[in-house]
Order: structure tokens, then sequence, then C-alpha cells
């Protein structure tokens, strides 16, 4: 069984967004509810089997155990997982952290990737324990995006220059006035 097979059944259909096809390509709308109100679309995302989107928001916040003085209670808002054999995709996680405007810090939004790679290793565990598969997850490549100004519109997409992969949530990809996004360009 594969890995997104597994997360698929481990991960509630409510915390996942799915795929829609548009003129036989496929795409994902991720989106943010009121107050917020505000969305993103991702274009060239790779086949059902292949990917799966979780709202990774959706997790209950650890603070009822960790005091959360260090961040450690944010998540960022969505992680996209994908195992594919095409040629640049492969095994790659995306930790996507979302502001409508200039909100946030860069502090906090580290914060909020750092969460969801959390998130991400508490599934690699539960699919290792439950799941009995002891390479679950493993292999995969890390990317951190932050998308801001989404409400902005009309204006091209600017990515901040890439000086080395964004591996790490200190070295996301920066994002502002996301229009017409590519998956492979978010590798």
């Amino acid at each position: 069984m594969s890995d997104i097979a597994i997360l698929k059944e481990m991960i509630q259909e409510t915390a996942t967004v799915p795929l829609e096809k548009r003129y036989s390509k496929n795409q994902v709308t991720l989106t943010e509810p009121p107050p917020a109100n505000y969305s993103v679309t991702i274009y060239g995302i790779p086949d059902e089997d292949e990917v799966i989107i979780i709202k990774a928001d959706t997790f209950s916040s650890p603070n009822a155990v960790f005091k959360g003085n260090y961040g450690e209670c944010k998540r960022a808002d969505f992680v996209i997982i994908a195992d594919s054999d095409k040629k640049k995709v492969r095994k790659v996680i995306l930790c996507i952290e979302m502001k409508g405007g200039k909100g946030g810090t860069e502090k906090e939004i580290i914060q909020q990737l750092k969460g969801a790679q959390c998130f991400v290793t508490y599934c690699r565990e539960i699919g290792k324990s439950f799941w009995n598969q002891r390479n679950f997850l493993k292999g995969y490549e890390y990317r951190f995006i932050s998308i801001r100004d989404i409400s902005i519109s009309k204006k091209p997409t600017r990515t901040s220059a890439k000086v080395g992969t964004h591996d790490r949530p200190d070295r996301m990809l920066k994002i502002t006035s996301p229009n017409h996004l590519q998956f492979n360009h978010l590798l």
C-alpha cells in the first residue's frame, strides 16, 4: 500500500481538500474560511492516487499540553504530500502558510511552518506504529512556502529570489500576490 493510500485511510475527509479537474488537468483551491475568506488555486497537481492535500490547522491545537511560549502549538494552513512518478515531483511534502494581507511576522510564519512539519512527523509515527510501515513517509523532501497578499488581485505573482532550496522553514519560498501558481514551481 502506498504512503498516499495510507494517509487517505488515516486522515478524515473533512481535513482534506479534494482535487478539481479542469481541461483534463488537476488543480486544487486552498481556501481559508471566514473571517479570512480568501483562496489560492494551484495548477498541475499530480493525480488523485499520488497526492493528498491536508488542512493542517484542522488538527486541534495542543495547547492543553504545551505552554506555547515558543510557538509549538502553531501550524501552517496546508500540507500537500505527493509521491509521483513524474520526473520533478517524486516524494515531496509542501508546508504552506497563507496570509490575506501582509499579516503575520516572519517569526510567526516560521513557527507555523515548523508546526506543520511536526504534524507530518506525527503522521509518520502513526503510520509506522499502527500500519506497521517501517519506511512510512521516508525519503520525502520538504518545501516550505509562505503566500501573502492573496486578496490583492491583478498583479503578477512575485516570488522571493531563491537562495538555495526552500527546504527549511527559515528559508521559505515567499510568494506575494499569487496569480496562476503551478505545482512544479513550488518545488
